[in-house]
């Protein structure tokens, strides 16, 4: 179990981070996070997890189920959060069937991709620029047609 001083409790918390945070969505699992603020302070508050298990999960004894599991297999990742960081992760109803090892792996990915620095440069969509671009006067045709 997670101690109350790393466990998300108010609703104001789990909105912010919905709000603003950055997302990652793998099969089972969704995981938003939102960085701490870079404010100095004396003594940082730890980092806090939420967990999100809907009734779309399942009754109440499977999303309990579901959300204990995300628990422990959070519990081991705490160390790797930055002080005063919130992250948010949330059961999809396969959670309720997935092996243990691939909610950890999917866990471990979600992180990892949320914690990512975000690069300099602005990935483009694949295809975006070629899809708006239309033919030249000299009788070039459309590509997919």
């Amino acid at each position: 179990m997670l101690s109350p001083k790393n466990r998300m409790r108010h609703s104001t918390e789990f909105n912010a981070v919905m709000r603003s945070g950055r997302r990652s969505d793998r099969g089972a699992l969704g995981v938003v996070y939102l960085a701490p603020k870079s404010t100095i302070e004396a003594e940082p508050d730890p980092p806090r997890v939420g967990f999100i298990v809907s009734k779309a999960v399942g009754g109440a004894v499977v999303r309990n189920r579901v959300q204990r599991r995300l628990r422990h297999m959070m519990r081991p990742r705490l160390g790797d959060l930055p002080n005063g960081s919130l992250l948010v992760v949330r059961a999809k109803p396969s959670a309720t069937t997935a092996r243990a090892e691939e909610l950890d792996a999917q866990l471990e990915s979600a992180i990892a991709s949320v914690m990512r620095p975000k690069s300099a440069s602005r990935r483009r969509r694949a295809g975006r620029a070629e899809k708006n671009r239309r033919p030249d006067a000299a009788g070039e045709r459309w590509a997919g047609r």
